[in-house]
């Protein structure tokens, strides 16, 4: 059985646009983007064979590719994290 990480992410939030783009330096002072550092923190987990963000933009999805994760692409539409990992299964 194969276990993958869905990571939702999208950039028109409400209280923090743009927030998965948003660079944080971490204790070695390397700025890199949020989601990034959630991708990282995912692959570190054992027992999962995969990670992918689910986003629908473009600018999330071109920062992703920046370093290697796997994305899918949803819908406008869906209303939170929740509706964008279903519509990715």
């Amino acid at each position: 059985m194969n276990t993958v990480i869905l990571i939702p992410a999208r950039f028109a939030s409400t209280r923090y646009p743009g927030k998965p783009l948003v660079e944080l330096k971490g204790v070695g002072g390397v700025a890199k983007p949020l989601i990034q550092r959630s991708v990282e923190a995912a692959r570190r987990v054992s027992g999962v064979s995969g990670v992918y963000v689910t986003t629908d933009d473009e600018r999330i999805a071109n920062a992703c590719n920046n370093f290697g994760v796997g994305v899918i692409m949803t819908s406008p539409e869906c209303r939170n994290g929740t509706e964008r990992c279903a519509e990715a299964l």
